[in-house]
């Protein structure tokens, strides 16, 4: 037999409720704190941009961010949890970073720009992947509520990532 006719299917991760209900809280915080810090730092993404296409783009951004920590906030509330006060993460360090070689790219706009929609895609295809699997893991939580706020925030954050791609095309050619 070909050993290309038999792949090895994943096994199923058997988690009890606890623990699906732990890996979900803890990245949920983190994109939550992710988010908010995204939403507090745009602002001065906008200001730096030239682009007027990246102009607008990053302020409809930052208007759909603000709808997904409301989304995000109504889910905290259906799990009876709070929201993370405090933004002590890994992620929240990595986007930090990725703002500040912005600033490096300063004297030539071109390339200012291009780090802005660079930096921008990279942070809407981490929400991306981190919506659906938090969708995928909410499966077995009563109502479907969570589910359709992630499946929501999944929407909007895949539609920001097509959109820089498209400006990506645009300001490149």
């Amino acid at each position: 037999m070909n050993k290309q006719s038999h792949k090895r299917r994943p096994t199923a991760l058997h988690l009890n409720p606890e623990q699906l209900r732990g890996f979900f809280l803890a990245h949920l915080n983190r994109i939550r704190c992710a988010k908010s810090h995204l939403y507090e730092r745009l602002p001065e993404l906008e200001e730096q941009a030239d682009f007027k296409d990246l102009k607008q783009a990053i302020s409809e951004t930052w208007e759909a961010i603000g709808r997904q920590i409301a989304r995000m906030d109504e889910i905290y509330v259906l799990l009876e949890e709070e929201p993370p006060k405090a933004y002590a993460d890994e992620l929240v360090e990595f986007l930090e970073n990725g703002f500040s070689a912005i600033f490096q790219d300063r004297a030539t706009v071109k390339l200012r720009d291009l780090s802005i929609i660079f930096y921008l895609s990279l942070i809407e295809s981490i929400e991306l992947v981190s919506f659906q699997i938090l969708h995928m893991a909410a499966v077995d939580f009563p109502g479907k509520q969570i589910r359709q706020l992630l499946q929501k925030n999944f929407d909007e954050s895949k539609a920001d990532r097509v959109l820089f791609l498209q400006i990506t095309a645009v300001y490149i050619n």
